[in-house]
């Protein structure tokens, strides 16, 4: 994962290394997702005036991780997120990682119609004692500076940032390497029947959708969800704890959907009625557990359920 930024004259050209998130995306959607400013149409014409390298890419050009490409952009329109004072819960934190217990409604990073209120704009906010801004990796670029892994807006819960490069890199390597426990809590509709199960679906982009991820036999990668029920709400509702084996994109979401089960609250992949008002998914970050970068030492880290969440549990109907 990268992007870097390069001055050049009235231009600001950008080198970036698509990561997992990207692959299978047309080229103009994977620049588009990168560069959260610049219109979809623009950077089609950007792509079009052969300002973007390699030569011979096309909007419609099929990105894979690892692919990197540089793209010329004016130095009007390039977008770097902005230091912003903003309070964060900050559960540990030393000279090579950060670990928060983001709140739900918070966007990790800037993006298009999220360019303000992130996480990243308050972690690039937090100042030292001596009032030096925090420092953050620079791997994933300007935009998105130390963030090794993301949750949606409306998810809540653990997620850790790298403060310096190699650390961005030793994380997500275990990440890759699936050593990364990265364990939730959700509350899914219906009655759960087996006390745990295993959903082992490739996810891909919607085949019609660009905003939705799906099962997709055919173009997904492998994800694999291992889940448990911890309580039973009735045959209406059930609480669940989902521990992630890959990491693909609303993998929880889609996994638990596909098998009749959608998360209360989630009006993407179930259903836009619900009695209870949850304002999006019921779905929280509850463990996150990795090897420090550099001591190796194994920390885990468990987040409460936040209070919205606590407070449905105790008001969900038990029969």
């Amino acid at each position: 994962m990268s992007d870097i930024l390069i001055n050049s004259g009235d231009f600001d050209e950008r080198e970036i290394i698509f990561d997992k998130e990207d692959e299978g995306k047309r080229l103009d959607a994977a620049l588009t997702d990168w560069l959260p400013d610049l219109s979809r149409s623009r950077i089609q014409s950007i792509i079009d005036a052969g300002l973007v390298r390699p030569e011979g890419l096309s909007k419609n050009t099929r990105v894979k991780a690892g692919d990197r490409v540089s793209i010329r952009i004016n130095k009007q329109t390039a977008l770097t997120a902005a230091p912003e004072d903003i309070e964060i819960d900050i559960v540990y934190e030393d000279e090579a990682v950060i670990v928060v217990d983001k709140a739900r409604g918070m966007v990790v990073h800037p993006a298009r119609g999220s360019l303000h209120g992130t996480l990243v704009n308050a972690l690039l906010g937090r100042h030292s004692p001596a009032g030096a801004a925090s420092a953050l990796s620079g791997v994933s670029g300007s935009v998105r500076p130390g963030i090794v892994h993301r949750i949606d807006k409306d998810t809540s819960g653990a997620l850790v940032a790298a403060k310096t490069n190699d650390a961005h890199q030793a994380l997500s390597g275990q990440l890759a390497a699936r050593t990364m426990a990265r364990v939730y809590n959700a509350v899914v509709r219906g009655g759960v029947k087996t006390p745990e199960g295993t959903v082992d679906k490739p996810i891909g982009r919607h085949p019609h959708d660009r905003v939705k991820m799906a099962v997709n036999e055919k173009n997904g990668k492998r994800a694999v969800t291992h889940f448990t029920v911890l309580e039973r709400f009735g045959g209406d509702y059930t609480f669940i704890e989902a521990r992630l084996e890959t990491g693909r994109t609303h993998q929880i979401r889609v996994h638990m959907a596909s098998i009749g089960h959608p998360l209360l609250g989630d009006t993407v992949y179930g259903s836009a009625k619900s009695p209870f008002h949850t304002d999006g998914q019921v779905l929280h970050a509850r463990v996150l557990g990795f090897f420090h970068p550099v001591s190796g030492e194994r920390l885990t880290f468990e987040t409460p359920l936040p209070d919205y969440f606590e407070k449905l549990l105790e008001i969900l109907p038990r029969y």
